[in-house]
């Protein structure tokens, strides 16, 4: 842990002003456009409600937000993380490394765990934070300002943080069922540079569809497949869609004098995503227990050792 810390601080050092200008600049393009621009419903949402329509704008902007701010900062890392076994052999800064009490692992290591599970869960944060102005805009803009400030915040914060936490959660979960093919790309990259991932893409096209036209096996496509879905339900629906309905009824006796407006209807939905987050990521814990993921896991660690043996041999000629 001490050798990997600075290792780790070293990719914030190397690119914090790109991951800043990453969240800022869409959140000052988006805020600008929201507030000069107009803001378009369909006919079904403008017949809502006023406080129908706020609660229902706040929720979808601020889940909006956070995803788009997790795509941006996600996919970037995944990039950079990619590239990072190449970083070091490309500009001889490997010699440097080697000077140091850090091994080869550790070097492999540390920008994978900075760029595959802090930044993706860092972005949920902030995208969520960024949320925030982003509703107060649009819900200020289509209903008005005094709507937003009405909204019921502490159903809202405590259902916005609950789906925060599994979204959390869920980045190492779908780290684990992505392990095999993030390695096999780096690795790709290490030996063939800038070639590495295309080839790889073509590579795995090929063989997939040889074993399914040729044998008739289509053992590859279903298992990357699986891979995909498992690692994109990790992150949320492993346990299926949140239920928006609402009982009105408390016993068999039926709905005689009780009357639920759409109102109670959203609230109720919305107070139900705790325990629907906390299903879901039990939900995704459980679907762990696979064979494909310990095949996965089987291969990782063999695509981990081999970059461990490119990076040496590497080191030993520099």
């Amino acid at each position: 842990m001490n050798n990997l810390l600075p290792l780790m601080q070293r990719e914030w050092l190397q690119h914090r002003f790109a991951w800043t200008m990453l969240v800022l600049v869409p959140l000052a393009l988006s805020l600008s456009l929201l507030t000069i621009g107009t803001i378009q419903l369909d006919d079904d949402m403008m017949a809502m409600k006023p406080r129908d329509l706020s609660l229902m704008l706040a929720m979808l902007s601020m889940v909006i937000t956070a995803a788009v701010v997790f795509l941006l900062l996600g996919v970037t890392s995944l990039f950079i993380a990619l590239g990072s076994p190449r970083r070091d052999d490309g500009d001889r800064s490997i010699e440097f490394w080697l000077s140091l009490p850090s091994g080869h692992a550790e070097s492999l290591v540390a920008p994978m765990l900075v760029h595959l599970l802090l930044v993706p869960a860092a972005a949920l944060l902030v995208g969520f934070v960024a949320s925030v102005p982003v509703s107060m805009i649009v819900v200020g803009r289509v209903v008005g300002l005094g709507e937003w400030l009405s909204l019921p915040w502490g159903q809202i914060i405590t259902s916005v943080t609950a789906l925060l936490l599994r979204g959390i959660a869920g980045v190492p979960l779908a780290l684990l069922w992505l392990l095999p093919l993030v390695l096999a790309a780096m690795l790709s990259n290490a030996l063939f540079r800038r070639w590495g991932l295309p080839l790889l893409v073509v590579v795995l096209i090929l063989l997939a569809q040889g074993l399914e036209r040729v044998f008739g096996q289509p053992l590859l496509t279903e298992a990357l497949s699986a891979l995909l879905t498992h690692a994109a339900t990790s992150m949320a629906g492993a346990s299926g869609s949140v239920s928006m309905e609402v009982s009105a009824c408390g016993d068999a006796s039926g709905c005689t004098g009780m009357q639920v407006d759409g109102t109670a209807m959203l609230i109720e939905s919305v107070s139900r995503l705790p325990g629907w987050a906390l299903r879901d990521f039990g939900a995704a814990v459980r679907d762990l227990a696979q064979p494909l993921l310990v095949g996965s896991l089987v291969l990782a660690g063999a695509l981990f050792a081999a970059l461990l043996v490119w990076r040496r041999r590497g080191a030993s000629v520099a």
